[in-house]
């Protein structure tokens, strides 16, 4: 289910937005546009849909649009032309036309927001800076002592709550930051690089903590990086941004294997392929494998023949022979150890093994992996060939 929509959203600062879209819409760029009337397009037609307890990372370069497309979210940013809807109910609203009371019913209610610069109030204890936005919200004292207690077990601060900010490191000041906005149980959690004053170490072990909570809490976070490696490591959802637009938004592993253009092409040729590809991208499909003679119902892995899988009717896989002899399959798993195998036997594959699985089975055993779907069915393979060809991110 959507829990939030961009449409065709313009977000443009300026005397004179009007004429600013009227260029647009003439076909102007941004630096034209605003040489001519002092008008910053920030955010050009973005459209993307975000799905509940998906985390979306918009990313891109400095000045890319993308913390200023996170800010129509909240309506801390006026959208110039186009809808930013958000579920409310069985029905949407648009944050970007709705009346005040609205607005702050959302901002109460539905959408929490975590800032780069911790933006913690120094005079407030790390429990009055989580419990903030409770005082607003008009509960019980006693409830929200309850929750400020509660947020910040969950962010493992339970002992700092009657310490300042300055008493802090930058980490655990990011984590009062986390608690705060998660005390309003809001759904849509807003993050506007909110890890990138940190130190490496630092940013990693929060980045791994964000996936933990939110394994635990399932919300949907809209979350803005610089970071290709974080977009890749957080995102379920990427959506690259240049010059105010989204130029390609995906999954990761599409992101990577398949770029729209230079700009992105360019994002992704540093990154390791390890950490994001999957068998899914990797394999050679079943129609690409070829099938020894007289034997409808099989396929070889490998060109010479000596590596045969049998299947039945319906294409689930029946059998292995190596060299014409029948070998054992075993389904890799993540707690599989892979070295204690014995040596007469063969590791499958489902679509969504990562790849960094298949470089170490590819290793130990020397032997393509056979892939096959939820129900059994032979869908391909990943051999040595398909490994390279992954890592440079190539095809034959």
């Amino acid at each position: 289910m959507d829990v939030l929509q961009f449409k065709n959203v313009d977000v443009i600062f300026g005397p004179a937005p009007d004429a600013a879209a009227a260029m647009l819409d003439r076909g102007a760029q941004r630096d034209e546009i605003f040489s001519k009337t002092r008008n910053l397009v920030a955010v050009h037609n973005a459209s993307l849909t975000v799905e509940e307890g998906q985390i979306c990372v918009l990313m891109g370069l400095s000045g890319s649009g993308k913390s200023s497309l996170l800010r129509c979210v909240n309506g801390l940013n006026k959208t110039s032309r186009g809808q930013v809807l958000i579920r409310d109910g069985d029905e949407y609203a648009d944050i970007s036309s709705c009346d005040r009371a609205t607005l702050h019913r959302l901002r109460t209610e539905r959408i929490s927001m975590v800032f780069q610069n911790f933006a913690l109030m120094p005079w407030r204890t790390v429990r009055e800076n989580v419990g903030f936005g409770l005082e607003l919200s008009g509960i019980s004292k006693q409830e929200q002592e309850d929750i400020i207690r509660d947020k910040l077990a969950l962010v493992r601060l339970e002992e700092w709550g009657d310490k300042y900010p300055s008493e802090l490191s930058g980490g655990m000041q990011q984590r009062v930051g986390l608690a705060r906005a998660l005390a309003t149980d809001a759904d849509i959690l807003l993050m506007d690089e909110p890890f990138s004053a940190l130190d490496p170490l630092i940013r990693e072990h929060l980045q791994d903590e964000l996936l933990q909570l939110q394994s635990e809490l399932k919300k949907t976070i809209v979350f803005v990086s610089h970071d290709l490696d974080e977009a890749l490591k957080l995102g379920s959802l990427i959506a690259i941004m240049e010059s105010g637009r989204i130029v390609q938004a995906g999954s990761p592993e599409e992101i990577v294997s398949n770029p729209v253009n230079d700009y992105v092409r360019q994002f992704v040729a540093s990154m390791n392929p390890l950490k994001v590809l999957s068998c899914a991208s990797l394999m050679r499909p079943v129609s690409d494998l070829p099938q020894p003679e007289e034997e409808n119902n099989a396929r070889a892995l490998d060109e010479e023949h000596n590596i045969v899988c049998t299947f039945d009717a319906k294409g689930r896989l029946k059998r292995v022979t190596k060299d014409g002899s029948e070998i054992s399959l075993v389904p890799f798993r993540e707690d599989l150890d892979i070295r204690s195998l014995p040596g007469n036997v063969m590791v499958s594959a489902d679509s969504e093994t990562p790849m960094r699985a298949a470089v170490e089975i590819n290793h130990v055993f020397g032997l393509p992996m056979p892939v096959t779907d939820k129900v059994g069915r032979l869908i391909g393979v990943v051999g040595t060939q398909e490994i390279f060809s992954g890592i440079l991110r190539e095809e034959e």
